[in-house]
């Protein structure tokens, strides 16, 4: 079994930062419709500081190994970040994922986030692995956090997104 095909069935036995924390500013579920994957997550942002840093993420996931596995490697490369190093992990995620597979990441951005680089020859998986970083996106928005900036998040809808 290849290195990262070994973070991801780890990060999907061991997710880190799984179940439900308090305290929290905001929480969102997303679902993917197209697999029926689920995810709330919930942050807890220090807006205090510029720019706001991401003190606490926390998820409860329920679907295949890729989304628990992406999910939790999110939280490892978000938790004690600034809402700008997020931005940019973030974005690197999308820019390889959505690569069909020419593009491997930027390990200084998104640390585990590389194994899934093979995710992106299978585009029906990208939404898996994209899941816990959309909702995280949508949570810290409405924490009042923009980490979009003027990008679209329509690359990977998801249904249900609730406050």
């Amino acid at each position: 079994m290849d290195l990262y095909a070994e973070i991801i069935l780890d990060h999907s036995k061991n997710p880190q930062n799984a179940g439900l924390r308090e305290p929290y500013e905001a929480e969102v579920h997303h679902v993917n419709t197209s697999c029926g994957d689920e995810v709330t997550v919930r942050v807890h942002v220090d807006t205090s500081t510029e720019p706001p840093r991401i003190v606490d993420v926390s998820y409860d996931a329920m679907g295949c190994s890729i989304s628990t596995a992406s999910t939790s490697v999110m939280t490892e490369e978000t938790i004690g970040h600034d809402a700008t190093e997020v931005a940019g992990s973030l974005a690197e995620m999308k820019k390889m994922l959505t690569s069909r597979g020419q593009y491997g990441g930027d390990e200084e951005l998104i640390g585990d986030g590389v194994a899934f680089a093979g995710v992106s020859q299978y585009p029906a998986r990208v939404k898996c692995a994209l899941l816990g970083w959309t909702a995280l996106t949508d949570a810290l928005a409405r924490a009042g956090v923009d980490i979009t900036g003027s990008e679209q998040d329509s690359e990977v809808p998801t249904n249900g997104a609730q406050a």
